[in-house]
């Protein structure tokens, strides 16, 4: 993640885990928005990497 907040291990076990409580019942299709904003709200940027994304919302 050039030019972003370097993220821990743990930072982002916690914004996985507050991804899967706010999806529940979301449908797939908003997965992607969802994640992006949790880890804007998390580092306070608006660049996210799409990797990360996919990593969080992997099942």
């Amino acid at each position: 993640m050039a030019n972003s907040k370097s993220l821990s291990a743990l930072d982002v076990e916690i914004i996985k885990s507050a991804f899967h409580k706010e999806a529940q019942g979301l449908p797939e299709s908003q997965w992607r928005e969802l994640a992006a904003q949790l880890i804007q709200t998390f580092t306070g940027l608006s660049a996210v990497d799409p990797q990360l994304v996919e990593w969080i919302i992997r099942k």
